[in-house]
């Protein structure tokens, strides 16, 4: 049995864990991974949307930013969007889930999936939406989860090689 523990990340456990979530960002993106890079794409790369990006929304409060250790060792990492505009207080917005391809099919993104719920019923979220590419790997672990499609959009972005478009699915779950 896999020892899977999901936490979310603190002001203070940030910069701890600047290097192991460039790592798997730099893995993921290399791996062809459809969350808003291009390839090439290295560990400096993934370290700089942490820190520049993703930090300063969390220290702000306006972001979760949510780790999973596989057997103690950081596995995957989800980002949730809890301050949205005015008129959607009830709503969040998953992105950028990844996780580590040697820690894939280990149950891994079913439980940030699971520590997502979790964190926005205690926010007060009664809907979580997400998008991602059509026909991705990750696409029937959201309906596992409880997503639903709301539509598809055709030729929304360029692959990470850039060798072609694909299209995005949005996703929504009730809580």
């Amino acid at each position: 049995m896999t020892d899977i523990t999901v936490t979310a990340l603190a002001a203070g456990d940030l910069d701890n864990q600047l290097d192991r979530l460039g790592a798997i960002m730099a893995a993921t993106v290399s791996g062809g991974a459809a969350i808003g890079f291009m390839q090439p794409f290295d560990v400096a790369d993934g370290r700089d949307f942490f820190e520049n990006a993703v930090f300063p929304e969390v220290r702000a409060g306006r972001r979760l930013l949510l780790a999973a250790a596989l057997e103690g060792k950081t596995a995957g990492t989800v980002q949730l969007i809890t301050i949205l505009p005015p008129n959607q207080p009830h709503r969040c917005e998953v992105a950028k889930m990844m996780v580590a391809p040697e820690a894939r099919r280990k149950g891994v993104g079913r439980a940030l999936l699971s520590a997502v719920d979790t964190h926005a019923t205690a926010a007060g979220k009664t809907l979580i939406t997400l998008d991602t590419r059509t026909g991705d790997a990750a696409e029937p672990l959201y309906r596992a989860a409880g997503y639903r499609t709301a539509g598809v959009i055709p030729g929304f972005a360029l692959d990470a090689d850039g060798r072609g478009l694909h299209a995005t699915t949005y996703m929504y779950k009730a809580l």
